[in-house]
């Protein structure tokens, strides 16, 4: 519209606002109706992701009670050598973790010998501790710190609570 309507009536300008108004009444109508449609599609696409996740966690419990993932404490003694990014780590109610610290760009994890703590970035690493008498924790504080996936929210769990799934069990 690059016509001069400084030129225009007041009434004229508000005739013309009426108008447009009324040939805008079918295509609101219109898109009420398919924003309605798109929401409950958008509804049926959260059901379904809700019941994956469920399903993906129940499976996670039930592999962990079955004794298909190792526990933290296992895994510790067992590996030698490795990413820690190797695994997806879970805490015994079947919720992903990742190892270490909040917004770290690496997982990490935590051992002591009862004075200093030392923050291994691999499980070579962890062996290496490890094998020197080296426990999971700091002092005072055994266990392992981990935090929830796209948030600050950390908590210090013990060894035997947090389970490790290889990725490639991701399936």
């Amino acid at each position: 519209m690059a016509q001069d309507l400084s030129s225009l009536e007041a009434a004229e300008l508000e005739r013309r606002v009426a108008e447009v108004r009324e040939r805008m009444r079918p295509v609101e109508r219109e898109l009420t109706t398919l924003r309605a449609e798109r929401d409950v599609l958008l509804t049926e696409l959260r059901r379904r992701e809700r019941l994956a996740h469920r399903l993906s966690r129940a499976d996670v419990k039930a592999a962990m009670k079955e004794g298909r993932f190792p526990s933290m404490a296992d895994l510790v003694a067992a590996v030698e050598a490795g990413s820690l990014d190797e695994f997806v780590y879970h805490l015994k109610t079947g919720g992903e973790v990742r190892l270490g610290f909040p917004g770290a760009r690496a997982q990490t994890v935590s051992l002591t010998d009862g004075v200093q703590v030392a923050q291994a970035k691999d499980f070579a690493e962890v062996a290496r501790l490890y094998a020197a008498g080296w426990e999971l924790g700091s002092p005072g504080r055994p266990g392992v710190r981990v935090h929830f996936p796209g948030t600050r929210q950390e908590r210090l769990a013990a060894s035997d609570e947090v389970f490790a799934r290889p990725r490639s069990a991701d399936g």
